[in-house]
């Protein structure tokens, strides 16, 4: 079967990169089924809103030193290997020993910020110590998945929806089999650990499966030394990103306890499991964007020009379907005691339009070069959010702290407007809100059709 090309694409070459993104939203479709089951569902009836809070603590807190220990090398690596794949052991080797290396320097950062809360906030922290410490493994454990930008350069979707879904899947069978038994709160913070574990062998087991051998991986200092020359702005972007999308998080634990912040990680879980959308687009259309940018400055404006009116038509599409979901699945599937999600998801899930479109945009900063830009700009973003959080969360509770992580998402991805050099960018995506380009698409169809 033929696939409809996006205008700006050619036809041959958008059937490569969407089939590509086709397996990558399959993988995270049957991932999103088996969480919105198991974690939105399930494990917050099992446990209840005080519990619920002490299980995602960790992973909030532990979201603001991730990306450090990342480094930034995701992205980077996956352009890395599209403009060099002879380089692809010095690379991945090197990207390797820098993820290892950073995930041990953040671990004593992790304790320290855990501690300065337990002293200054006037809540108590919703997860204990050792809790915290057994989940901040995971900054380490990651560091295989360096693999994962291998795949994507290569176009390889289907290795990743298999290890994406084949994880998520025996992760949900796992967190069942413990509701089933009545297991304790400190068995569902382990799986927390296990899930990571999971996906590093299954990355791992299909890279070796098609031929490639991690121990051929080499390091090399000097090309250590660009990887972390161009990754550090990303890595600092991705903590000022947690920021402006974590901070609520830890503010509603800090002034109103670990049950409100039960209620707003289901928000939370239920309006961001949508965000795996633009993150599986823009990085298997980032090829064509990039070969476009080669050789035609305007099919490249034109490509980011429909990528963005793509961001848009989906983004907005989930929210309104959300926003009329949302009474059915608070009065028939969650206890009163999660109630007060209801309005604060209506609130919430809007924020996503801003975030498809910023995370469309990034791909453009990579790909010019201007990856400080991206620093500067979720900045802007977590200042705002962390400035609004405190002032509406104790006026409104967790509704206020959607509304400001709606006004902050709004302003970091719009921030592009104030420098000239992107301000071409964000004009595009200013328009793409409009969808001028479908519409016009969709007219010349009709117009066509009934001559």
């Amino acid at each position: 079967m033929k696939i409809p090309a996006l205008p700006g694409f050619n036809p041959e070459a958008f059937e490569k990169y969407f089939k590509n993104t086709g397996w990558l939203l399959l993988a995270r479709v049957g991932s999103l089924f088996v969480k919105m089951l198991v974690t939105s569902f399930a494990l917050p009836s099992y446990l209840g809103s005080a519990n619920f809070g002490t299980y995602n603590y960790p992973l909030v807190l532990l979201a603001f030193f991730t990306g450090i220990a990342t480094m930034g090398t995701d992205g980077l690596i996956t352009r890395q290997l599209l403009q060099h794949p002879e380089k692809e052991k010095v690379l991945l080797g090197s990207a390797l020993r820098i993820r290892v290396i950073t995930g041990f320097l953040v671990l004593p950062l992790v304790y320290l910020t855990y501690f300065l809360i337990t002293h200054f906030a006037p809540e108590a922290p919703a997860a204990s110590f050792k809790q915290v410490a057994l989940v901040s493994l995971i900054c380490i454990i990651q560091a295989v998945q360096i693999i994962d930008s291998f795949f994507q350069a290569q176009v390889k979707g289907k290795m990743i929806m298999i290890v994406q879904v084949g994880g998520n899947v025996l992760s949900a069978a796992i967190k069942l089999t413990l509701i089933l038994l009545k297991a304790p709160l400190d068995a569902f913070i382990w799986t927390l650990v296990f899930d990571v574990i999971i996906l590093q062998l299954g990355y791992l087991a299909l890279y070796h499966k098609l031929g490639h051998r991690i121990s051929a991986w080499k390091y090399d200092k000097t090309t250590a030394k660009e990887l972390i020359k161009l990754g550090w702005p990303l890595a600092f972007s991705s903590l000022f990103i947690t920021f402006y999308m974590k901070i609520d998080q830890l503010m509603i634990d800090a002034l109103l306890g670990k049950s409100a912040l039960g209620v707003y990680s289901i928000v939370v879980s239920l309006s961001e499991s949508w965000y795996f959308m633009p993150v599986a687009i823009s990085t298997s259309l980032f090829p064509a964007i990039m070969n476009a940018r080669k050789g035609s400055p305007e099919l490249y404006q034109k490509r980011l020009g429909n990528l963005y009116e793509l961001m848009v038509f989906v983004s907005v599409s989930v929210a309104l379907v959300v926003t009329f979901m949302a009474p059915f699945l608070f009065k028939y599937y969650y206890a009163p005691e999660y109630g007060e999600g209801l309005h604060t998801l209506q609130v919430h899930i809007w924020a996503g339009v801003f975030t498809f479109l910023g995370t469309a945009s990034a791909q453009f900063l990579i790909a010019e070069g201007l990856t400080k830009i991206t620093l500067y700009r979720t900045a802007f973003g977590a200042i705002i959010n962390v400035i609004l959080n405190y002032i509406f969360i104790p006026k409104f509770g967790i509704i206020g702290a959607a509304y400001a992580t709606l006004i902050a998402y709004f302003a970091s991805t719009f921030f592009l407007i104030f420098i000239k050099r992107t301000r071409p960018n964000a004009i595009l995506m200013i328009r793409s809100l409009f969808l001028l380009g479908l519409l016009s698409t969709v007219k010349e169809k009709f117009l066509k059709i009934n001559r």
